[in-house]
């Protein structure tokens, strides 16, 4: 590496692009507090920290586009084990994020149909269409996306990504590390805990090959310390949810989630969980609830419908509805008592073994019923979503044992995480409406 990569490396992003990014969010802020709220809106203004969300991801999608020849960079999987890549120094990109904005951008429609017109199938995942269609046509909402030195996939989520990540390695030619995870059907076996360990000591070699320098043990372990402390704090802040009225909601999560997916193990998401914290506090002490006269609370199952944020915001708000949880965002944080900084490879083959989605759909009844208590919820919204099918399986056995068992209404909604051809609005407020009224006074 050349000082020259380094230096241009700094002075585009550090210099220059972080300055512009900070002088916009305080240009926002600004308008944020000399701004009146809408008489009209049932819900509460976003959290002030929301321009600092976006600052943040604003600045890791700059690094990237600028990382090489300075970084290496590695496309990974939301559920793969990101504490040894940190370490080494790689940029990480996240393609499922990317799909979010590409969401949430109202995007993801004419991306994903560059790998239909491919030859791709409509009924493959959104998110591995779109993140096809941006690899073959370039096209993205955030500018440039960096390409792969390596790939590393892990199967702990669904097994689309071992033919999604199999497309990158041969449209990018770069190596592709694959982590499998056996499915824990009741409880994790030292067997597969061994497995999975395995598998990552022997990927170290390979990335560090790529990234041409070696592991530091300590570097590893600090990351992994900081991981654990950053999911510590999300797991508070989605705790405050059980307040009434509840200070943040399911839509607040979602988006503020994206730092503890994609930039764990790093000191300035602690600090951004800290200030965020703090904030959802000070609503808590004001009185100052996410939905306006709430009336009553439920819980999300399954991802977010990116596209169609403020269309359910707005519908549920009118009613005085609040998603008060989400069984989603739990997930990026109930693993944190695995995480043991001083057993690095153990902890993590251990931690990554239980996701939600590597789980039998007994756990998540179960996850879904102490949320419920925990929440003091009165209902679910199942999303039934056709692109995330691991997420949706079992969600019509779950919604008819809610009910019949333990006395909780749900409704079954289905849509698409990203692509909004699967979604109308009327059928949906006729659902919501129905389901509302289900629920009573």
């Amino acid at each position: 590496m050349r000082l020259t990569d380094a230096l241009r490396y700094y002075v585009n992003t550090r210099v220059m692009g972080w300055t512009a990014i900070r002088v916009n969010r305080l240009y926002s802020e600004m308008k944020t507090r000399f701004r009146k709220e809408r008489k009209d809106s049932y819900t509460a203004p976003p959290l002030r920290i929301s321009s600092r969300t976006k600052e943040m991801i604003a600045r890791h999608y700059l690094d990237g586009r600028f990382a090489k020849p300075y970084r290496k960079v590695a496309w990974v999987t939301s559920g793969a084990p990101v504490e040894i890549l940190n370490a080494l120094g790689f940029h990480l990109f996240y393609p499922e994020n990317h799909g979010a904005i590409c969401g949430v951008s109202r995007t993801a429609e004419e991306i994903s149909g560059e790998a239909e017109d491919a030859g791709y199938s409509p009924d493959i995942c959104s998110y591995a269409r779109t993140d096809i269609g941006s690899a073959l046509s370039g096209k993205t909402p955030v500018g440039k996306l960096p390409p792969p030195d390596i790939l590393v996939a892990c199967t702990n989520i669904c097994q689309t990504v071992l033919y999604w990540y199999g497309f990158l390695a041969h449209h990018f030619k770069v190596p592709l590390i694959l982590i499998d995870t056996p499915f824990i059907y009741t409880e994790a076996s030292d067997h597969s805990i061994e497995y999975v360990k395995k598998q990552l000591e022997a990927a170290v070699p390979i990335a560090e090959g790529v990234a041409g320098k070696t592991l530091d043990e300590r570097k590893l372990k600090d990351f992994m310390y900081k991981s654990r402390i950053a999911m510590d704090l999300w797991m508070e802040i989605l705790g405050r949810g059980a307040h009434r009225p509840t200070p943040i909601s399911a839509f607040d999560q979602f988006i503020h989630m994206a730092p503890i997916v994609e930039m764990r193990g790093h000191s300035h998401t602690i600090d951004f969980y800290a200030a965020m914290l703090k904030e959802v506090d000070r609503r808590i002490a004001h009185g100052i609830g996410a939905v306006k006269n709430e009336r009553k609370r439920l819980l999300w199952d399954n991802l977010p419908i990116w596209h169609k944020f403020r269309f359910l915001s707005e519908t549920l708000g009118k009613h005085g509805v609040v998603l008060a949880a989400s069984t989603y965002t739990n997930a990026w944080a109930e693993l944190a008592p695995m995480i043991d900084p001083e057993k690095p490879f153990e902890s993590a083959a251990r931690a990554y073994l239980h996701p939600m989605l590597n789980r039998g759909a007994g756990h998540k009844l179960n996850t879904m019923r102490r949320m419920i208590e925990k929440y003091s919820l009165d209902g679910v919204i199942l999303h039934s979503d056709r692109s995330c099918k691991p997420y949706s399986i079992g969600q019509m056995d779950q919604r008819t044992l809610l009910m019949s068992e333990y006395g909780i209404p749900a409704l079954l909604l289905e849509a698409d995480h990203c692509d909004p051809r699967y979604f109308t609005d009327a059928r949906t407020t006729t659902l919501l409406m129905a389901f509302i009224e289900m629920l009573g006074q």
